[in-house]
């Protein structure tokens, strides 16, 4: 049942879904970690790949960058595909100078200025949280395999932090207690479609800048230089 963005048979889609924001990090997934996959979308390039993963189906979907992108398609995956889970694995940059390049993150909460509630869904809504059961999982999987991560609450941004002329002032409009340790683009419109449509969504992030350090990661590492996250996110979805 192909929608205005997906032209995947409801077969072709998995009941957990793993979702980089890019096409070509699905299409790195779906070479290094899948079997017998095989390319079942492809519009607007937005690529989404289904294969064996130890034996088990998965999915593993783009969702672009940017709340909108990430709400269409987190959307119609739940409501179109019968998707179940979703468990975004992204990039992000950090906010807590104890964090380091390629640190793994597992967001619990998520703020956000946008209206992207209010205007879905007509609730003023600024703070969602993740799936407390498939966090418990990812956390669970990564000490039965020695991953480090730090669970976390984040911020999700209109437009990419880094960018921002005076990121303390956006800083200074969270929250007081909210606390967060990073900053990413579409955390909040997948929790918050998860939660709409009572689905259960997860967020891990890598650390690809930060706020106390000079460094950015490349974009080829951007690409290839996840791999501890994306496996952690793939053994976790074993257990779903």
């Amino acid at each position: 049942m192909p929608t205005p963005h997906n032209e995947a048979s409801l077969e072709d889609i998995s009941k957990t879904v793993i979702m980089p924001g890019d096409p070509l990090r699905a299409k790195y997934i779906a070479e290094n970690f899948l079997e017998e996959y095989k390319l079942v979308n492809s519009v607007r390039g937005m690529y989404a790949y289904t294969g064996k993963y130890k034996g088990k189906t998965i999915t593993v979907m783009a969702s672009g960058m940017g709340m909108p992108s990430m709400g269409i398609y987190s959307y119609e995956l739940f409501k179109f595909y019968n998707v179940e889970n979703i468990i975004r694995i992204g990039s992000c940059g950090a906010y807590d100078p104890n964090l380091k390049l390629f640190d793994v993150i597992l967001a619990k909460s998520v703020f956000s200025e946008s209206n992207f509630a209010l205007t879905l869904n007509n609730e003023n809504c600024h703070i969602v949280n993740a799936s407390n059961d498939l966090n418990n999982i990812i956390k669970e999987t990564s000490k039965e395999e020695n991953i480090d991560i730090v669970e976390g609450n984040t911020v999700c941004t209109d437009c990419f932090d880094v960018y921002m002329t005076d990121v303390n002032k956006f800083l200074n409009r969270v929250p007081n207690d909210f606390n967060p340790i990073s900053a990413e683009m579409e955390a909040f419109s997948l929790f918050y479609v998860a939660k709409m449509l009572n689905k259960k969504a997860s967020c891990l992030m890598s650390v690809v800048d930060s706020k106390y350090i000079k460094e950015i990661a490349t974009p080829t590492e951007r690409q290839t230089g996840l791999n501890k996250m994306i496996k952690l996110a793939l053994d976790a979805s074993l257990k779903l």
